[in-house]
């Protein structure tokens, strides 16, 4: 049964300093909430016990994402939608942005917040895997001041923690140290969101020469708290990949867990995903392209230059780079696919004129990379050498779709002869212009992805 509001006190502190007066003043008498997501589900459900609630939503100090050289830190009342937006925690902790797109609807990750996730000490929770294998830690605050100490030591057991009464939760603080890692994360429930976790996991590692010189798995609802395994990580430190140890390091994961069986899973199904997940993870760094791994190492200038080849437009080469690393191509293939639907109408012409026209070898622009010409010759290569009347159909059909649409015809060449090319072009040319637009838009995506596979593989 829904619960009464007149049986409830909600007040809304001005200021920080003021909610952790009111908490010295009274402690274990006010509920500090932020969204108040959870809060209103037992709310609802007449479940909710406390029944003085200290409202934390509107104090701009907990709502802060402040990037500094060596860490970022991130107030407690960030919301998962400000964790998804933000431009650099995208960029270099893309395992926290994924957990956040994890959350619940639109509409709860509008205001859920990270200080609540945490602070509820769910062992389901998606975001707190992600902030073990980042060694995050919490900076706590009351009327004595500020305390600093490891997430890994925050939560003590379930739904215990190292949190006074009269403390709150103020910010989160990541080290920017994980450039080159490759990041692994997956959620396994009866949906991908708007469930609660039966597993889930955040991973990442450095390799060099084949090797792990640095490895963090983290693991949630499979135990009372969030655990990191460090004896699996131990065993795959320093040591290369093969099948044998692969096969150590799922029986070791499944050895360390503690899961038990409720409503959403059973204890013996969570201990076959773990050893499954440890598995597939470790497979994608033992099978990543030696091309992305390199890659991913790379300083943003030389990265942008090495990929601009494989589109064209360098907004979408400065994306990519922005979002590494990759754990496998196909990860790098779905956000370049991400990256140029985002992009401007300028930014896809400036793709296009990276081509060269049907049937031609130069571009529109004037010093296309070396790759990217050699590329166009040889998904070109069936057009190269044809019957001089079907090279000057292709030149007026050309001409004719450059005086409707302003720009030259793009579409993916491989594995066409000039008589399917000529047949589409004639086809696009009734199509009006915003439609055309779209469709050689879908044009460059598809060049763009085997371009990426073939420079994978050089």
């Amino acid at each position: 049964m829904r619960s009464d509001p007149g049986e409830f006190e909600l007040v809304s502190p001005a200021s920080l300093q003021a909610a952790v007066e009111l908490l010295s003043r009274q402690p274990n008498t006010w509920l500090p909430i932020a969204g108040g997501t959870d809060v209103m589900v037992q709310f609802s459900a007449g479940t909710l016990t406390a029944r003085r609630l200290l409202s934390l939503w509107n104090l701009p100090e907990l709502r802060r994402i402040e990037v500094l050289p060596a860490e970022i830190q991130i107030g407690a009342g960030a919301t998962y939608t400000d964790l998804r937006r933000h431009t650099t925690i995208a960029a270099e902790f893309p395992l926290l942005t994924r957990a956040a797109s994890w959350t619940g609807g639109i509409a709860n990750q509008n205001r859920g917040t990270i200080g609540g996730n945490i602070a509820n000490a769910s062992p389901a929770a998606d975001s707190l895997p992600p902030l073990l294998v980042y060694e995050a830690d919490l900076v706590l605050v009351s009327i004595r001041g500020e305390r600093r100490i490891p997430y890994r030591d925050f939560h003590t057991g379930y739904k215990r923690m190292k949190l006074a009464p009269d403390e709150l939760l103020k910010t989160v603080c990541l080290p920017r140290k994980y450039s080159g890692y490759v990041t692994y994360a997956r959620k396994v429930g009866a949906r991908t969101a708007q469930a609660i976790s039966k597993v889930c996991t955040a991973a990442l590692a450095r390799l060099e020469n084949g090797a792990i010189q640095d490895v963090r798995i983290a693991l949630g609802s499979v135990a009372p708290v969030p655990i990191r395994l460090g004896e699996t990580e131990r065993i795959l430190t320093s040591k290369p990949l093969d099948a044998t140890l692969i096969a150590l390091a799922q029986k070791t994961a499944a050895s360390e867990i503690r899961p038990i069986s409720d409503i959403r899973s059973t204890a013996n199904y969570r201990s076959a995903v773990v050893s499954n997940l440890v598995g597939e993870f470790l497979h994608t760094l033992e099978n990543q392209p030696a091309a992305l791994t390199r890659w991913n190492r790379l300083p943003g200038a030389d990265a942008e230059k090495e990929i601009i080849a494989c589109c064209g437009a360098r907004a979408w080469a400065r994306a990519l780079v922005d979002r590494r690393p990759f754990a496998t191509l196909a990860d790098m293939i779905a956000v370049s696919d991400e990256v140029w639907r985002s992009l401007s109408e300028v930014d896809w012409l400036e793709a296009f004129r990276s081509h060269p026209r049907i049937g031609e070898s130069r571009a529109e622009q004037k010093q296309p990379p070396e790759r990217s010409t050699k590329w166009s010759e040889q998904e070109q290569s069936q057009a190269a050498s044809v019957p001089a009347a079907d090279k000057a159909a292709l030149v007026r059909a050309n001409r004719e779709y450059e005086k409707r649409f302003g720009r030259i015809f793009i579409v993916c060449a491989i594995g066409k002869t000039v008589s399917e090319m000529l047949a589409i072009l004639q086809q696009r040319l009734q199509n009006d212009p915003r439609t055309e637009l779209l469709e050689a838009a879908e044009q460059q995506r598809l060049i763009t992805n085997l371009r990426l596979q073939r420079w994978s593989a050089e």
